[in-house]
C-alpha cells in the first residue's frame, strides 16, 4: 500500500503513519512518536494497543533509551511502503522473474501481480522506465514480458478467465479463451498451463508467445488438471497418461548442450555422439505423444534408431501436418521414424 496521509486526526490515517514509521528498523521513543504524528503521549499508547489487537508484534521497551519497535511475529502483516521502496520491489521483482529462479519464481511473480494491482499510474511508470533501461542476463532464448506475467498471475489467483493472442513457433497467430490453472517454468522458459474453452483440452502456452491478456471477468470453478501441478504438467508428467515405461534411442543433429534438459531427459542419459550431434537413449514413464511433440519443437534434424510407441507418434504427426498443408506443398523427407 502506498499512501501520503496528512490528515493525523483520522484514526486509520493516523494507524498506517504510525506503522509506517514502527517498520523503520529502530526503536521510537513515545515523545518522538507523538510529536512526528501531532497527537499525545497518551494517544500514542492507544494506537500502538490497537495495532497490538491487529496482529501487529510491536515490542516496547523501559528506560531511557527505551521505545517502541515492531518485532518479527509468527505471520506476515500487512506492509506500508512509500513509493521509493514500493518502486525498487517492482523492479527487483520483474527481475527475479526474468531470471526463472528455481523455487522463488511462480512467487515473484504473485506478489509482482499483487503489486503493480495496486500501484499509482506514476509509479507504474516509474518502474516501466526503469525496468527499460536496465539490463540483465537471462541466459539463452526468449524472455517473457513481466507485465504478460503479472496479469495472467492475476487470473490464476483470482480464477478468472483470460483471453489472449498467441504465436505458435511459426508465427501463426490464433486467439485464445482460458481457463488458468498455473504458472511454471521449465529450462529458463515462463509457461501457462489452463484449460482451453474452444479446443475443449488442457494446454499449455509459452508465455514468451503471449500477447495482450485480457481478464474477462468471468470466475469459473477450477478443474481438476491431469496431473500433480503445472510444473509437472509442463514437464510431461501427466496422470491422464499412464505410467507404462517405453524406451527410446534417438540421434539428433544438434550439439548435446543445444538439447540438454528440453526433452524431460534423466540426467546423464544425453550423451555427445560428434561433435555435432548427441544421443538420447533411455526408459521413460512420461508419454510418447508428448516427447514427439516436443522433439519436433526442437527445430533439428532427428533419427528415431528403437522406439515402437514414438515411431508411431511421429507417424500420426508426420500425416497430421502433411494433411494441413496445400497438396502441391506436400512435406517430403521431413519426418521419417526408422521401422
Amino acid at each position: 500500500m502506498c499512501a501520503i496521509i496528512e490528515n493525523m486526526n483520522d484514526t486509520p490515517g493516523r494507524l498506517l503513519r504510525l506503522l509506517s514509521l514502527l517498520q523503520t528498523p529502530r526503536e521510537w521513543p513515545g515523545s518522538e512518536l507523538a510529536d512526528r504524528l501531532g497527537v499525545s503521549d497518551r494517544t500514542v499508547r492507544r494506537d500502538i494497543d490497537r495495532l497490538r489487537e491487529l496482529g501487529y508484534p510491536v515490542e516496547a521497551t523501559l528506560g531511557v533509551t527505551g521505545g517502541y519497535r515492531l518485532a518479527a511475529g509468527a505471520a506476515l502483516p500487512p506492509l506500508v511502503l512509500d513509493d521509493d521502496e514500493a518502486v525498487a520491489i517492482a523492479v527487483g521483482l520483474r527481475a527475479a522473474a526474468g531470471q526463472a529462479v528455481a523455487g522463488i519464481e511462480e512467487a515473484s511473480v504473485r506478489a509482482l501481480a499483487k503489486l503493480e494491482q495496486v500501484l499509482p499510474h506514476k509509479l507504474r511508470r516509474r518502474v516501466r522506465v526503469i525496468g527499460a533501461a536496465t539490463a540483465t542476463f537471462s541466459g539463452d532464448g526468449p524472455t517473457a514480458d513481466p507485465e504478460v506475467l503479472a496479469t495472467l498471475a492475476a487470473t490464476v489467483t483470482n480464477t478468472e478467465r483470460v483471453r489472449f493472442a498467441y504465436r505458435d513457433a511459426a508465427g501463426t497467430e490464433t486467439r485464445r479463451n482460458i481457463e488458468p490453472n498455473g504458472l511454471a517454468t521449465l529450462h529458463r522458459r515462463w509457461y501457462l498451463v489452463g484449460f482451453d474453452l474452444d479446443r475443449n483440452a488442457w494446454r499449455s502456452f509459452r508465455v514468451d508467445r503471449v500477447e495482450r491478456p485480457q481478464p474477462t471477468g468471468a470466475r469459473f470453478t477450477p478443474r481438476e488438471l491431469p496431473a500433480t501441478d503445472a510444473a509437472a504438467y509442463v514437464a510431461g508428467a501427466r496422470t491422464d497418461w499412464g505410467t507404462k515405461t517405453y524406451r527410446v534411442d534417438i540421434t539428433m543433429h544438434a550439439p548435446a548442450y543445444r538439447i540438454a534438459g528440453r526433452l524431460g531427459e534423466a540426467s546423464g542419459a544425453l550423451g555427445t555422439h560428434d561433435s555435432d550431434s548427441c544421443r538420447l537413449r533411455e526408459e521413460r514413464d512420461d508419454a510418447p505423444e508428448w516427447l514427439a511433440s516436443q522433439l519436433i519443437s526442437l527445430g533439428v534434424e532427428f533419427e528415431v534408431r528403437d522406439s515402437p510407441e514414438l515411431e508411431h507418434h511421429l507417424s500420426v504427426a508426420a500425416a497430421r501436418i502433411a494433411r494441413a498443408l496445400p497438396a502441391d506443398n506436400s512435406p517430403r523427407n521431413s519426418l521419417h521414424p526408422n521401422s
